[in-house]
C-alpha cells in the first residue's frame, strides 16, 4: 500500500497508476492526492472543439503547440500538480513537452473546462496557482453558463458568451512585446459545446 500522505510531484507520477482508474482522474494538491469525479461528456465536446480549432490555426501559423491533460507542477514544498484540460506552450523546442506526463516548464495559456462540482469548487484556488505561478492567459471554459471566461493577471476579467466569438487577440502577454498568445485565432463560443455530428443522437 503507497503512502499518499504527502507526496513530491515525482513521487506523486510514479505512484498514479496504483491509484483507482489508473489515476486518471486525480490531482496533487499540496503534497496530497485528490481524486475528482470524471468529466462530464460537455467537457469531452469542449475539448474536442478546441482541439480541432487549435489544430487548424497551427496549420497557418505554425508557432507555439498545444498538450492535453499534461501536469502541471504549479507549485513546490509541498507540491501541486494541476491537469488542466489544454495548455498551450510557446517558446523552446517545438512539441518538447507533448510526450510528458508532468512537466514544471510553464505554459503560456492553460485552459480548464468546469464540468464537475470539485472542478468549480476549486476554481479558485486553481486561478491563483496558475496565475501566482506566472501562467499569463487562462481560459475558462464553462458549459453550464455557455461561455469562456478570460483571465490575465492584472486586467479586468473578459466573458465571451454563447452568441459572441472567443478572440485570441484578447489573449494579450504580458511580455515586453505584449503581443497575443493566438494572434487571429477565433471560434464562436456556441461552436465549442456544440457535439460533433456523429455524437447526436438520431431523431426518432
Amino acid at each position: 500500500m503507497i503512502d499518499v500522505a504527502r507526496l513530491s510531484a515525482e513521487s506523486f507520477d510514479d505512484a498514479r497508476y496504483d491509484l483507482p482508474d489508473g489515476g486518471q482522474w486525480v490531482e496533487l494538491v499540496r503534497g496530497r492526492v485528490e481524486i475528482l469525479s470524471p468529466p462530464e461528456e460537455e467537457h469531452r465536446v469542449a475539448v474536442l472543439n478546441l482541439s480541432k480549432a487549435l489544430a487548424g490555426y497551427l496549420n497557418v501559423h505554425r508557432e507555439g503547440y498545444p498538450c492535453f491533460d499534461l501536469g502541471l507542477i504549479v507549485s513546490r514544498n509541498p507540491d501541486t500538480v494541476r491537469f488542466p484540460a489544454i495548455s498551450y506552450f510557446l517558446g523552446g523546442e517545438l512539441f518538447a513537452e507533448t510526450d510528458k506526463v508532468i512537466t514544471d516548464t510553464r505554459p503560456a495559456l492553460v485552459v480548464e473546462v468546469m464540468s464537475s462540482n470539485d472542478r468549480r469548487w476549486s476554481l479558485n484556488d486553481r486561478v491563483f496557482e496558475y496565475t501566482n505561478w506566472g501562467v499569463e492567459v487562462l481560459w475558462i471554459v464553462d458549459p453550464n453558463d455557455k461561455a469562456v471566461h478570460t483571465i490575465r493577471p492584472g486586467y479586468a476579467n473578459q466573458a465571451a458568451r454563447e452568441h459572441e466569438t472567443l478572440s485570441g487577440n484578447l489573449s494579450w502577454r504580458h511580455a515586453a512585446t505584449a503581443q497575443p498568445i493566438l494572434p487571429d485565432f477565433r471560434i464562436a463560443v456556441a461552436d465549442i459545446f456544440t457535439p460533433p455530428e456523429y455524437w447526436q443522437k438520431p431523431r426518432s
